[in-house]
């Protein structure tokens, strides 16, 4: 069933918003858990193939940028830290050492 031009509209918006909420999580995360920017590891966390394990990767943006606008940044952050870390950490885990 197709999603109304309306709500499409306002799920585009809210994963707008989510998309930048989650992109500032991420890579305070990275840095936190790494102490060193990495492009590759905040790419891998934030990509669709990855929220993709949640779900449509759009409705898992638009679900942070609700959050965010309802509860702020903090909710959206534990969101974030309740969804969505713990299976990238795991993701992580399988991928093994990197080699440099």
């Amino acid at each position: 069933m197709p999603t109304p031009p309306d709500l499409l509209e306002k799920l585009r918006q809210d994963a707008w918003v989510g998309d930048a909420v989650l992109e500032l999580y991420v890579r305070s995360w990275v840095l936190r858990h790494h102490g060193k920017v990495d492009a590759e590891m905040k790419t891998r966390f934030t990509c669709n193939q990855f929220l993709n394990c949640c779900g449509n990767p759009t409705k898992v943006e638009a679900d942070i940028g609700v959050i965010y606008q309802r509860e702020g940044l903090e909710a959206a952050f534990a969101w974030i830290r309740e969804h969505l870390e713990p299976l990238f950490v795991k993701q992580e885990a399988k991928r093994g050492p990197r080699k440099h």
